[in-house]
């Protein structure tokens, strides 16, 4: 079965120093939550005082409904997978996978019926004889999975278990993350700096800053919808466009005007941007735009919130799929995301369209969204 888990103001503090400054969250039975932010912000940390690996400076830990703040990890009913596989050397796999079973005196049928399952699941049974020394780092990371699978906890708890693993490798281990989620139904936690691996393994993300976190919901909310200057900014890639600027009223229009923009480019707030609260005139904003809603003009854009603008061209970077296109306004860098086909030459002025009906806005000095 899996356990819910419920963190109610918690609060860690090494010294001096506050590391967690009084978070509240619930996860439900069965979610895969991600904890992602930049580094030294805390997922760590928060990870370590749900498996009991850090004690609580103060508030709860609750596991299924039960307060573990004085349980040690043994006995949370966790299993834990770290980035650095934490493998007995000496150990074959089969002997790596077992080990808690041995030490918890599981019966040995018991024992290889879940060895057979699970390292069949994660497609290592061919391996068992073999010790970590004559492993890829991958069939590690698939061992280190297995050791914590056979224990069939009500939560796992994952540490950056990717980050060693070479970047196909990385793609590869987390398609099969997902589906071992999906296949098992366990709760699971887990601690990403990478907002790509956040989206798509997440039921839930928790964008953490400093101690707090600034967003908890699903990847699509997370990505339209940002709270805050922090978590647009850092969910995306490449992040979200900032342009300075100050909000502009004519016959009846909302228009950002970016700040020190030569051309005096008007983008207008047509779309849901324009129907928000406190739009005052004159008012100081950071105009939103992701990279992939600015198109090479002509482009068959959907909705009916186009605009078309012009800007030299700084840097022109392809990668496959994709070009990238660096621009300059008001002496501020962009990124748009256009076809391969629609080519570019630094230096030149290039025509492009925007989609401003998913443009976001935020308040330049609290940088909450408006």
């Amino acid at each position: 079965m899996a356990s819910g888990i419920r963190l109610e103001n918690l609060r860690k503090s090494f010294g001096a120093t506050d590391v967690i400054k009084g978070i509240d969250m619930a996860i439900e039975p069965g979610e895969f939550v991600v904890l992602v932010g930049p580094s030294g912000c805390g997922k760590s940390t928060l990870l370590n005082l749900i498996a009991g690996l850090e004690t609580v400076t103060s508030g709860n830990v609750l596991i299924g409904g039960r307060n573990v703040n004085k349980v040690p990890p043994r006995d949370r009913d966790i299993a834990m997978v770290f980035q650095s596989y934490a493998l007995y050397p000496t150990r074959t796999v089969r002997a790596n996978i077992t080990f808690g079973m041995e030490t918890r005196r599981v019966p040995k049928d018991a024992q290889e019926s879940a060895l057979a399952e699970f390292a069949k699941l994660l497609q290592i049974d061919h391996l068992l004889d073999r010790k970590p020394g004559q492993l890829s780092g991958g069939q590690r990371q698939r061992v280190a999975m297995g050791r914590a699978l056979v224990r069939q906890p009500a939560v796992f708890l994952f540490d950056e278990p990717l980050s060693n693993l070479d970047a196909k490798l990385r793609i590869e281990m987390r398609t099969e993350i997902k589906k071992l989620h999906q296949r098992l139904g366990k709760t699971v936690v887990y601690v990403t700096h990478d907002q790509i691996e956040a989206m798509t393994l997440a039921t839930r993300i928790a964008v953490m800053d400093n101690g707090h976190i600034r967003q908890f919901a699903d990847p699509a909310t997370i990505y339209e919808n940002p709270v805050d200057l922090f978590v647009a900014g850092f969910m995306g890639s490449p992040p979200m466009n900032m342009i300075p600027g100050r909000l502009f009223h004519e016959n009846g229009q909302v228009f950002v005007l970016p700040r020190s923009a030569r051309e005096r480019i008007r983008f207008p707030l047509d779309g849901p941007a324009g129907q928000g609260e406190g739009l005052a005139d004159g008012r100081e904003v950071m105009l939103g735009l992701r990279p992939e809603t600015i198109f090479a003009a002509g482009a068959k854009l959907p909705g009916p919130h186009r605009f078309l603008f012009e800007a030299p061209v700084e840097v022109v970077e392809p990668t496959g799929p994709d070009t990238m296109l660096v621009f300059q306004i008001g002496g501020q860098d962009l990124i748009a995301r256009v076809r391969p086909e629609d080519t570019a030459t630094p230096g030149a002025t290039f025509r492009f369209e925007v989609d401003m009906g998913k443009a976001k806005l935020f308040d330049a000095g609290t940088g909450m969204a408006l």
